[in-house]
Order: C-alpha cells, then sequence, then structure tokens
C-alpha cells in the first residue's frame, strides 16, 4: 500500500486541534486507501449492513472504542451519522474520529448537525507532485493526461472508458443518494459541457439552452457539483473599482484527466499544457490553502490574471501560470499593478530554476517553480 505522506501528515496535524476528521474527496482519489494507511487504527466501513447496525447504540459502540483511533468510512450511509460524531467529539475526546465522504458535510440532509466547532476538514484533492514522489512516478505530461485519481494515473493508457464509468457512479451514488436530482440526461449533459470549458467564467444562461433547464436549475447543479467538489469555483477578486468584474465566478473542472477526456484529448500538445498547468496549480496550492483564499482577477476590457492569493491579514499575490517562463507577457501584470502597487507579481513556471525576478517597466515579476510556491503556502 503506497503511503502519501504530505496527506497523512495532515490528518495527524488536524487530528492534534479536533478529535473528529472530515475527509472529503470525489469518489476513486483514494480516501479509503490513505485512512487504511494510517497506523494504529480501526477500520469501519459503513457501506456495511453488520456495521451500520454495530453502530445503532452510538455511545455503546463509541466506549468500547474509547481512546482508539477510529476510520468511519462512507459515514453518510448512517442514518444519523452526525449523531454519532456529535457523541463522539462531546463524550468521547480521546478517541480520534476520521470520517469520510465525498461532499462537504452539511451538503446531506442527513447530516442534522454540522458539527460547527467540534470537527476540523481536509479535502483529498486529485494527486499533488508529493504524491507523484510517493507513487514512484514524476512525469507530469502523464498526471496531466490521465489526471490525478490514482486509478486512472496508474494506467498505461488514458482510461477513456473509467471516466464514463465515473460519471455513471457519480450520478447514481453521490448524486442519488446526497442529492436525489432529477433530470440526470441534463444534469449530466451539463457537469460535460462545463468540464469541457473549464477554466472558463461561469454564464449559467450559456448552459440553460443546451442543457434544457432554466437558469436557477442550472445554478443549483454548480452548486451541487461545489458541495461534492467536481467543481471548483474562484469569486472574482475586487476593491469594488469601476472597471473591474466583481459577480461571475471562474469554473475549473476538478481534475485534468477529466478536462482532457472531455476535450477529446489522447495526447498533449504544448498549448494544452500550458492550459493544464493552470489546473495543476490550482489543485496543488488548493491542497494547502483554503479555496476560499484564492480568486481570479479580470476588468471589463478583459486583462485578466489567473489567481490571486488572498490570506487573511497578509498582502495580495497575483499570479499567473505558464509552462515556460519564455511565454510570459507582462501586459496584465502591468494593467492590474496600477491598481494595486503592493501586490506580489508572481509567474509559476515549470522552467524558473533558479528563481530569477524580471523588471517591466517600473513592476517587478518574480519566476518561480510550482514547489516554492507552495512550500510559501504551507502553513506552519
Amino acid at each position: 500500500m503506497v503511503k502519501r505522506q504530505f496527506w497523512l501528515e495532515c490528518i495527524e496535524k488536524q487530528w492534534k486541534a479536533r478529535s473528529i476528521l472530515w475527509l472529503r474527496g470525489v469518489r476513486r482519489a483514494g480516501k479509503t486507501s490513505l485512512a487504511q494507511s494510517l497506523d494504529g487504527v480501526e477500520y469501519f466501513d459503513c457501506e456495511l449492513p453488520r456495521v451500520r447496525r454495530a453502530m445503532e447504540d452510538p455511545e455503546a459502540f463509541l466506549k468500547g472504542l474509547k481512546g482508539r483511533r477510529i476510520v468511519l468510512d462512507e459515514v453518510h450511509r448512517l442514518p444519523n451519522p452526525s449523531e454519532l460524531l456529535k457523541i463522539a467529539a462531546d463524550h468521547f475526546p480521546s478517541t480520534r474520529v476520521l470520517a469520510t465522504g465525498s461532499s462537504t458535510l452539511g451538503a446531506s440532509s442527513r447530516f442534522r448537525d454540522t458539527l460547527a466547532g467540534r470537527k476540523t476538514e481536509l479535502w483529498l484533492t486529485p494527486m499533488i507532485a508529493a504524491d507523484l514522489q510517493d507513487f514512484g512516478s514524476g512525469d507530469l505530461n502523464h498526471r496531466l493526461l490521465h489526471g490525478g485519481l490514482p486509478p486512472f494515473f496508474l494506467s498505461p493508457e488514458p482510461p477513456e472508458r473509467d471516466f464514463q464509468e465515473w460519471m455513471d457512479a457519480y450520478w447514481a451514488k453521490d448524486i442519488q443518494e446526497l442529492f436525489r436530482l432529477e433530470k440526470r440526461v441534463s444534469f449530466q449533459k451539463f457537469v460535460e459541457l462545463l468540464i469541457a470549458q473549464s477554466g472558463g467564467i461561469f454564464e449559467a444562461t450559456k448552459f440553460a439552452a443546451p442543457c434544457e433547464v432554466t437558469r436557477q436549475t442550472i445554478m443549483n447543479y454548480l452548486g451541487v457539483l461545489e458541495a461534492t467538489s467536481v467543481a471548483l469555483v474562484l469569486r472574482p477578486f475586487s476593491t469594488r473599482l469601476s472597471n473591474e468584474i466583481v459577480a461571475a465566478p471562474k469554473v475549473y473542472g476538478f481534475d485534468t484527466g477529466f478536462v482532457c477526456a472531455h476535450r477529446g484529448w489522447t495526447e498533449l500538445r504544448s498549448d494544452d499544457r500550458g492550459r493544464l498547468w493552470e489546473h495543476y496549480v490550482l489543485n496543488e496550492m488548493s491542497a494547502r490553502v483554503p479555496l476560499t483564499s484564492l480568486h481570479y482577477w479580470r476588468d471589463k476590457q478583459g486583462h485578466e490574471i489567473d489567481f490571486i492569493w488572498q490570506p487573511r491579514g497578509k498582502s495580495v499575490t497575483a499570479i499567473e501560470c505558464k509552462w515556460s517562463a519564455k511565454d510570459f507577457d507582462p501586459g496584465n501584470f502591468q494593467i492590474f499593478a496600477k491598481s494595486y502597487p503592493k501586490a506580489a507579481l508572481t509567474v509559476v513556471a515549470t522552467d524558473a530554476k533558479p528563481a530569477f525576478t524580471r523588471e517591466y517597466s517600473g513592476i517587478k515579476v518574480e519566476f518561480i517553480t510550482l514547489n516554492t510556491l507552495v512550500k510559501r503556502m504551507t502553513v506552519k
């Protein structure tokens, strides 16, 4: 079993802060394997009827595990999962509980209590650079084309059929069990269009007609995709200047492999790598900082910055993603810097080794690798 050290360290760190940890991630992201690779844990699969029966009396169940480290996999399958987790947090604080699910904890109606103040949350993203090392492969092109779900990444050929099977299972298990949406064809059409157009400005009305639903239904669909981490939604960064976009979000599909599959890419060209690199950088950042601290910037003339990182109480960092540093054009940074002269201006490129700084008409731009960026983002 592969030990994914970055994520194991995250779990251990968060267990020190709270006794209850909610581990979420899309299906096949590796939640079960990660949980089972923890040292000294007792594993319970809540999809099994005998396991659910054992938990019908939460207090008795937890008494037998007092002071232990336990995994409750697919805990949303319990009739009232929040009751068990709340009892564990309030009455068995020495017991460390790792509960897993495919969505944010409050997304399902089965969770009658979101456990505010009683739990921490960890989002298991598709594979990051640290995972590539743990899996014994540093092939970034392979990771971009196959995606970051471990079974798909390990496939020697792009697993095109597996992508569709994943979508079918996502509808049958996640969507129907947690949300009970209707109009499967409309929903899946929306997911396909959204992932194919990944990284673009989101306009609900453009999806309504081809999906044969209303604009409000499209917005509801987007909320479901966001709650299940299938869509990453970035809000615009703005201080309400008159020329800035302030409302329209930018939406990314959760995984580069699915983006390639929905765009029909079976091999990567240089332009494709540049587009996917932006997705990969976002995935790496979101493994370390809250998605709410990441934005994009665009003005009404069409000038755009890929990402704006705004950590609480600290200065803003503007981030442009380039496969190669030679592809960088300073124009958008120059426009942005006129309104935000104190912002750090950073280009993340695969070939920025060693890091260097260049000046363009009075603005300084730093060129760094992704590894350098995430080191700066890692919370100590």
